[in-house]
């Protein structure tokens, strides 16, 4: 049955969900190099301007994940590696307006990534392939939480859209908003994002000067800025007990 296959298939792309970022980079900054060197593309995917507007999109996604894992209980909307996790669902917040907030905001941080490569053509096929492996990841992780919560989940999932919000549907999240949660849960993708755009620049800079070169310009300066931080929490959330929080 076609559900069964979904399903396996869903199953296998969450346990290696964490592979596709790194295919995303590795042929992103091939396509970025390539047209560096061989084709032209249109000035302004050149500029530092449109390099700003791409992290714009890039932090907005974050935001999202921010919001999301800011309000949200011990136990759900976490980096569950290996397998699904849930103690309850969360129908409250971001999630009155959408099932799968985490997904979106991964979506638009990534589409922010994706714009680096100033190749049109790839952010189009970015967003097909982001659709086809996430749309099979969200139903296995939905027939997980459906099987386990029954009437619970579908009666929220019936009038919550999956991936497109609809914010005339908010409701007010039921915990207050845990900024020790999202220090230590969202660190990795924070350094992620500004680390990303310092490797587009110093290839960039590498291609044009024709030699290696580090520029001490913005860019490498958030970088190093967001790699100090996430070194900072790193030691505070394995030696310390200051971003533990109880039931978040």
């Amino acid at each position: 049955m076609l559900q069964k296959e979904l399903k396996k298939q869903g199953d296998f792309l969450f346990l290696h969900r964490g592979s596709l970022p790194l295919l995303i980079l590795a042929t992103g900054l091939g396509v970025f190099i390539l047209s560096r060197l061989y084709w032209e593309p249109a000035p302004f995917l050149q500029t530092t301007a449109f390099k700003i507007i791409s992290l714009a999109v890039a932090l907005v996604g974050e935001g999202i994940r921010i919001f999301t894992v800011g309000y949200t209980p011990a136990n759900t909307s976490g980096r569950n590696r290996f397998r699904q996790l849930a103690d309850e669902v969360n129908t409250t917040g971001i999630y009155s307006t959408v099932r799968h907030p985490l997904y979106l905001g991964n979506f638009i941080i990534w589409l922010g990534i994706a714009m680096l490569t100033e190749n049109i053509w790839f952010i189009l096929v970015f967003v097909l392939t982001y659709w086809i492996y996430y749309e099979r990841i969200m139903y296995a992780e939905e027939m997980f939480l459906y099987n386990k919560f029954d009437e619970v989940y579908k009666k929220w999932a019936e009038k919550t859209p999956a991936f497109i919000p609809d914010f005339s549907k908010y409701e007010s999240p039921k915990l207050n908003f845990s900024w020790k949660k999202v220090l230590k849960k969202e660190k990795n993708g924070i350094s992620a994002i500004f680390a990303l755009f310092f490797v587009f620049d110093f290839t960039a800079n590498i291609i044009e000067a024709g030699r290696f070169v580090i520029e001490l310009n913005v860019w490498f300066y958030m970088a190093a800025a967001t790699f100090i931080l996430y070194l900072i929490l790193k030691y505070l959330k394995w030696n310390t007990s200051v971003l533990n929080e109880k039931g978040r």
